[in-house]
């Protein structure tokens, strides 16, 4: 999650909201890849998790990646919060557990994707190591209780922790325990967002099964593949879920505004300071309500771009698409996530396919996969076939689109070698949070502790 925006431009008309999503559409030899990734922080000692303040704390961490990189830093009032990269590249953030974040620069292409993922990794473990801390790549703390999880001290974190409990059940494991791998692409027009929008709704329970890596909660087994994927089922369905509006007849960026402007807020940002807006909307606050104490009442483009990133459903749309539907993993499946999305979105024979594998699929079927893939995965049913058979002709179709696009890079002709994990995954028929199931099962002796040492970084 980047940092706040701060434009103070007021807000004259919601066409201007409109027009904002619209600037997104770019031709495609402008189309770009952002891949974000989340890791959960440990103390090597002891798999304790990793407060903000001390010594050896999230805070000391941020300070040395700043000395480390030359990058500038992002403060919530006297706190570090988080880097960015001053000649337009990436940032560093955290969320609302510790939860260590890239936001990468956006590339051309997968082989640099994976060099930047590398790249960080490395970067991390070098101011980490002395600290004592390790990074996990998996879909959900493992260990820790909610109230053992720290809280980063974000002003916006404060609103949305007490705000949570009041819209379902979930929200707090969300925040706090939940790890995530997504990626960000790009459209050419509303028609082009249309339907990489469709495609991914509909496919993203097949990609939540084929990277569900969280089956540990507070020390076992939880009775999920993705426990993630199935907390986010729970959280707010105002913000979140299958967005079944962009599967109506002409769907486009006004239809996305007009959902967005009936979703409640959070906050708003006047003079550094996060206001509590959670009881109203943005339409509300566009017609003139705010609490009383607010010291300006005028929306502004700024209000607006921080309430669209608060908005999670498994398909967000802002000026780009974000792919949200990935429990966090090892670095190769950081990889393999922005592979699978571009080899089926950004060539066009592929989207053309994966529209067609889709086409007759009805709001109550993609609802029930998406409820059902969090417990059972690759081997939920769907129709006359299971999620395994989808998966195998999605990452086809990937691979497919990924060969045509042929962008050559580190040794190969294109960018199919980085489907590898997944290929692995149809192969051998089960997700990576059944992997680790039987380790914990035979090897670990009913222990998640082994875990902390196989799985990171």
């Amino acid at each position: 999650m980047a940092r706040d925006t701060a434009d103070t431009t007021p807000i004259e008309d919601t066409r201007e909201l409109t027009a904002l999503l619209e600037a997104g559409c770019k031709p495609r030899e402008d189309w770009r890849i952002g891949t974000e990734h989340e890791k959960i922080g440990f103390y090597k000692d002891g798999h304790s998790p990793v407060p903000y303040d001390g010594p050896r704390g999230i805070r000391a961490l941020l300070e040395g990646m700043r000395a480390l990189l030359g990058w500038e830093p992002i403060h919530d009032g006297d706190n570090i919060i988080g880097l960015s990269d001053p000649i337009g590249g990436g940032a560093i953030s955290l969320e609302p557990g510790g939860q260590f974040e890239l936001s990468g620069a956006p590339l051309q292409s997968l082989h640099q994707t994976c060099r930047e993922v590398h790249a960080h990794l490395a970067q991390v473990r070098e101011v980490a190591d002395p600290l004592g801390i390790g990074f996990l790549g998996i879909g959900m703390s493992p260990k820790w209780k909610l109230a053992d999880t720290p809280m980063m001290p974000k002003q916006r974190y404060a609103i949305m922790a007490a705000y949570m409990p009041k819209v379902g059940s979930l929200g707090l494991d969300m925040m706090f325990r939940t790890s995530t791998i997504q990626v960000n692409l790009d459209f050419s027009s509303e028609a082009d967002m249309r339907d990489k929008m469709r495609v991914g709704l509909a496919l993203q329970p097949i990609a939540t099964a084929l990277f569900a890596n969280s089956p540990f909660t507070e020390n076992r087994p939880n009775g999920f593949m993705s426990y993630r994927a199935e907390v986010w089922r729970d959280v707010d369905p105002d913000r979140t879920g299958m967005l079944p509006i962009a599967f109506y007849d002409g769907f486009g960026f006004e239809d996305y505004v007009d959902w967005v402007l009936d979703a409640p807020m959070y906050f708003v940002v006047r003079d550094g300071r996060y206001c509590d807006m959670t009881r109203h909307t943005f339409r509300q606050f566009m017609a003139g309500e705010a609490p009383d104490d607010l010291p300006d009442r005028t929306p502004t483009m700024g209000d607006w771009q921080n309430h669209l990133s608060t908005l999670f459903p498994e398909v967000r749309l802002k000026s780009f698409l974000e792919m949200r539907g990935a429990d966090g993993g090892p670095w190769r499946r950081i990889c393999a996530l922005p592979a699978l999305w571009v080899g089926l979105l950004y060539d066009q024979t592929s989207l053309e396919a994966a529209k067609e594998l889709i086409g007759t699929w009805t709001e109550e079927e993609r609802q029930a996969l998406r409820d059902a893939v969090p417990k059972s995965a690759l081997a939920t049913p769907f129709r006359n076939r299971t999620v395994l058979d989808i998966a195998k002709e999605m990452v086809g179709l990937s691979r497919d689109g990924l060969k045509r696009r042929a962008v050559a890079g580190n040794g190969s002709d294109d960018e199919a070698a980085y489907l590898g994990p997944l290929e692995e995954t149809l192969a051998l028929g089960f997700t990576p949070a059944e992997n680790l199931l039987r380790q914990y099962q035979t090897r670990w002796g009913r222990s998640v502790e082994p875990l902390f040492e196989e799985q990171l970084y």
